[in-house]
């Protein structure tokens, strides 16, 4: 005969203490335990117990999005990679990305434009900030969106050479950060050409 929850008590941070026949079985999250629909005097047959288990894990794999999130914001795909990487499974990963893109937790739209911007005024370039958006998943025509809403690449370019000097240093450095040539020149060009008028 399959054991009877006897008890569901409080424990910290949203969880519960299942007791099954009178002795504590698990700890475990209360939404698992409300979506597997523990109470007492339920049995906890081998398919409760299936029910409690996918719950659980649906549990972890959603908390495991929103702490991602907490530190970073992130399209579907970035967020799909990261949980992948943190072993959940891929039903759970699509049903957690659906939740949070509904919640408006995940919005790649959102995501490239605070990326882009972060990386324009960290002194990168288009092609720097379209490889980027690129790696996290963001759609092309979006990337082309988002990047043309940005400052003018002679404009940042500019500030850039302002701040650090001409020379082949800065150059360097503005092809480094995914600058073309033709602004690298005009820009760099333009600085030395007023320094020595």
């Amino acid at each position: 005969m399959p054991p009877i929850v006897t008890a569901i008590r409080d424990c910290a941070r949203s969880r519960v203490q299942i007791e099954l026949d009178g002795v504590p079985w698990r700890d475990v999250p209360l939404d698992a335990a409300a979506e597997a629909r523990l109470a007492l005097g339920v049995e906890l047959d081998r398919s409760r117990a299936r029910e409690l288990n996918r719950a659980i894990r649906r549990h972890a794999a959603l908390s495991a999005g929103v702490r991602a999130l907490r530190h970073a914001t992130h399209t579907r795909a970035s967020l799909d990679r990261r949980l992948d990487g943190r072993g959940v499974r891929d039903v759970e990963r699509a049903r957690v990305l659906d939740t949070l893109e509904r919640a408006g937790l995940v919005d790649d739209e959102r995501a490239a434009y605070t990326r882009a911007d972060g990386l324009m005024r960290r002194g990168c370039g288009d092609a720097m900030i379209a490889a980027d958006l690129a790696e996290r998943g963001v759609a092309d025509e979006l990337a082309r969106s988002v990047i043309a809403a940005l400052s003018a690449e002679p404009v940042r370019a500019a500030h850039i050479v302002a701040r650090r000097g001409g020379g082949a240093a800065t150059a360097r450095y503005l092809s480094a950060r995914g600058f073309p040539d033709d602004v690298i020149e005009a820009t760099v060009a333009g600085i030395c050409d007023h320094d020595v008028g």
